[in-house]
């Protein structure tokens, strides 16, 4: 009776499991792909979904089967419950499985992360200003040269970028969403991550992600990933004006 009590809550919970992860895959967590780190990040986090999906439905349905088979009937209200013993084997189990889990999900997280940071031959690097409520950009001067400024950032498409990130006054936080990286804009330090363009010729969101007072919710600009050619004509164009400015 035990067996097949069992192999009734097993059935159900992998029936179930399989129905979790098929839903949770089938749903679009995350906007458009940016960069070539966000297809890194995608992968982890549906290998995070396949990995805790099944753990979640399966307790859940052995709770509810139990719930259910062993639940209270009329009659039985002054009656206690077998004594029972506990089971050190299933136990050790139970505590095994979960530790091993975790440690191969922390080093395959660990890996992804070292690949994403990794630095790139020919990085081009932006310096990101956060202040109420703005964002500004930075990009070196050439041969010397003064560097260019604009409140908006614009990118070349398959490039990789570091971003070195700073605040003025408090803490922001640098995100655009499509990137899947973002970092704190910390007063009196530099935050630094990298990112690769994508070939998508496109417009992304730049957000705050850290409630940095009241005009938070406005403190958004826009990333404009262009083609080589036409970031090379506008950065010219923002190098004869820098340089045309006293």
């Amino acid at each position: 009776m035990r067996r097949h009590q069992l192999a009734q809550m097993l059935i159900i919970g992998a029936i179930a499991s399989a129905g979790g992860i098929a839903v949770a895959l089938a749903i679009d967590w995350f906007p458009k792909v940016g960069s070539t780190q966000a297809r890194d990040v995608d992968t982890l986090f549906d290998v995070l979904l396949i990995v805790s999906v099944p753990i979640f439905v399966l307790v859940q349905s052995i709770v509810l089967f139990c719930v259910w088979k062993f639940r209270m009937r009329p009659g039985e209200e002054l009656k206690d419950g077998p004594p029972i013993h506990g089971n050190t084997m299933l136990e050790v189990i139970w505590t095994t499985i979960p530790a091993l889990l975790l440690v191969g999900l922390c080093a395959y997280a660990y890996v992804v992360l070292g690949d994403i940071e990794e630095r790139e031959p020919n990085t081009m690097v932006v310096n990101v200003t956060g202040e109420q409520f703005a964002w500004t950009f930075q990009y070196p001067g050439e041969n010397g040269g003064k560097p260019v400024r604009s409140d908006q950032l614009y990118l070349p498409a398959n490039r990789p970028v570091e971003f070195k990130v700073r605040s003025k006054d408090v803490i922001h936080d640098f995100w655009v969403p499509e990137f899947r990286m973002k970092i704190d804009a910390v007063p009196g330090i530099t935050t630094e991550y990298r990112i690769t363009t994508t070939g998508d010729v496109r417009n992304y969101p730049v957000v705050c992600a850290e409630l940095c007072g009241l005009g938070h919710a406005t403190m958004r600009q826009t990333a404009h990933v262009l083609a080589p050619s036409e970031f090379e004509t506008w950065m010219a164009r923002k190098r004869k004006e820098a340089e045309t400015t006293t």
